[in-house]
């Protein structure tokens, strides 16, 4: 599962690597975004523009009463096709969510507790995860879009920590993924896949992450102690 990611470059350091996006210019470093919180999100409805969606996917059937029941912040790519909260989604509604890396907790050497790792590019560019979003509208008419992260079974940077990672598309893959038209499965399935681990890293973390009211350059900062 990918619970905690982070989208710390400058606006012109992401516009560089989205150069066929519109990226706002005050867009402020986020180091601990976390589930329920809005994510940056670029939908495939044809606008090219980052935006902003609830992190977690409430399908558009979603009755009221049940609206907390489907915060839904991961999807597994291999089954996604089949659950009812996310084919119509992964047909006609599958967006880029954009990141510089993202974090996984494995048991600590001594037992005690879990140890955050953060895992980015060995060249600390951005990228983009595989993404679905929906759009549910409220009894009174307003609209609330929602998105969430595709997931696929580990790379053996990944591995040794969590026993899934989120689906990192390549670049040459964004068009075909953001095509606004309803494809089949034997389109886009293939870009599901795990991402090379030789171009990651990671390092341990400290607890400081672990609130998800923290946000600041600590979050990301190295830990010795495991």
């Amino acid at each position: 599962m990918c619970g905690r990611f982070t989208l710390t470059v400058s606006p012109e350091e992401l516009q560089a690597a989205f150069p066929n996006f519109h990226i706002p210019v005050d867009l402020p470093p986020s180091y601990n975004i976390a589930p329920s919180q809005p994510i940056p999100v670029i939908p495939n409805d044809n606008s090219n523009n980052l935006d902003f969606y609830h992190w977690g996917l409430i399908p558009s059937w979603t009755k009221v009463e049940k609206l907390g029941k489907f915060n839904l912040i991961n999807a597994r790519s291999e089954t996604a096709a089949e659950k009812p909260s996310f084919k119509n989604s992964l047909k006609r509604r599958r967006c880029l969510i954009l990141a510089d890396g993202f974090y996984e907790w494995s048991k600590s050497i001594s037992g005690k507790g879990k140890t955050p790792y953060y895992f980015t590019m060995k060249d600390q560019k951005p990228f983009a995860f595989a993404g679905l979003w929906e759009i549910w509208n409220s009894p009174e008419g307003d609209p609330l879009k929602s998105a969430c992260i595709l997931t696929i079974t580990p790379n053996e940077l990944v591995k040794p920590i969590h026993d899934r990672m989120p689906v990192i598309l390549a670049p040459e893959d964004y068009d075909t993924w953001l095509d606004p038209v309803e494809n089949k499965a034997d389109v886009f399935q293939p870009l599901l896949r795990s991402f090379p681990a030789e171009l990651m890293q990671t390092y341990p973390v400290s607890a400081y992450v672990n609130s998800p009211t923290n946000n600041s350059p600590q979050c990301i900062q190295a830990s010795s102690f495991l």
